[in-house]
């Protein structure tokens, strides 16, 4: 088993500049992965900045029990970049591979471990999950956008069904997620944590940034809570396309129209400005309140086909990544790539 020339070429020596976009994508989970998999297809400088509020399963167990940050979600990043030759899509299986035992290994991700232990030995996050990329050969860096593990806590409207009408906290990012309630805010404990300074770099330094898709109040909008994060993505020279879902997620934003989920995003986030929300057209039943919500951020609408045809609510790689460089090319190149 031998990884791809090319990708080891230009992990090592670079890309030459100004022949790709610099592409930073921001989530969490499945969305951010969805994301990275179609961006890996169109550039090689590509930067995953990755919620770290995880608190459940596998992620969950090691944080407790280690108080590392929750690895999970920057597993499943490192994942989708893996290439589609033997060695990337080999070790692509093998960190997302799971024991199964009746032990305390149980349910635990080898890439989980693998990115912990590392931590532990090299003492520096950013160093470890390069770390790994270059093991994996992975076509993009993969960052945390916080170095401290963050704790989701949400105001929910109905969470417990007999009182309906009670608005209570609710805490941590897996019970948010499957709340029967409706999300009406979140916020991150501690309050203002620090950004890692390299995601931040990324960001003040990108073509491109990516948001979405994903759970949207645990994946996408805690990035929009870290200060840091936030008054890089409004700085920014970059331009931002806002990725929307193909359908609402159970309980997290169950009923949510497409525009709506702009409104929620706009409420936790007054001031960031967007320049394109791209989305499925057979997702959007109203375009014209979709058009109009996008234009209070300062954005177009791009409708195109990027759902599977298999009729389940996930984004097929190659047709986002072709929405994805169609929005590239024909809303202006940003910086040395023009």
């Amino acid at each position: 088993m031998k990884p791809n020339r090319r990708v080891l070429r230009l992990n090592r020596l670079g890309r030459k500049r100004g022949t790709q976009p610099k592409v930073v994508a921001l989530g969490g989970g499945m969305g951010l992965s969805a994301s990275l998999t179609a961006l890996r297809r169109i550039t090689g400088d590509l930067t995953a900045v990755v919620t770290v509020a995880d608190d459940g399963g596998s992620s969950g167990r090691l944080r407790q029990e280690l108080g590392v940050l929750p690895p999970g979600d920057l597993r499943k990043a490192l994942a989708a970049l893996c290439g589609d030759d033997d060695w990337g899509q080999t070790w692509a299986r093998v960190i997302q591979h799971r024991f199964q035992s009746r032990g305390d290994l149980h349910e635990h991700a080898v890439g989980n471990v693998l990115i912990v232990a590392l931590w532990e030995q090299l003492g520096d996050h950013v160093q470890a999950l390069d770390l790994v990329g270059k093991l994996l050969g992975a076509q993009g860096r993969v960052l945390p956008m916080s170095a401290v593990p963050l704790e989701l806590q949400a105001l929910v409207k109905g969470h417990d069904p007999e009182r309906p009408e009670d608005v209570d906290t609710v805490r941590g990012q897996a019970t948010v997620a499957l709340t029967p309630g409706e999300v009406q805010s979140v916020h991150l404990v501690p309050q203002d944590p620090p950004a890692v300074p390299e995601a931040v770099a990324a960001v003040l330094d990108a073509d491109w940034v990516v948001l979405g898709p994903g759970s949207w109040f645990s994946s996408v909008i805690p990035h929009l809570l870290v200060p840091e994060l936030l008054d890089a993505l409004t700085e920014t020279k970059a331009r931002r396309v806002l990725s929307l879902n193909l359908a609402p997620q159970p309980g997290e934003t169950e009923g949510f129209s497409p525009q709506r989920h702009l409104e929620v995003l706009a409420r936790h986030a007054p001031k960031l400005a967007l320049d394109v929300v791209l989305a499925d057209e057979a997702a959007v039943p109203d375009r014209g309140s979709l058009t109009d919500a996008a234009k209070r951020l300062g954005a177009t609408v791009e409708l195109a086909p990027v759902a599977r045809q298999d009729g389940s609510p996930r984004h097929d790689p190659e047709l986002l990544a072709a929405a994805y460089d169609r929005i590239f090319r024909m809303h202006g190149r940003i910086g040395p790539w023009r």
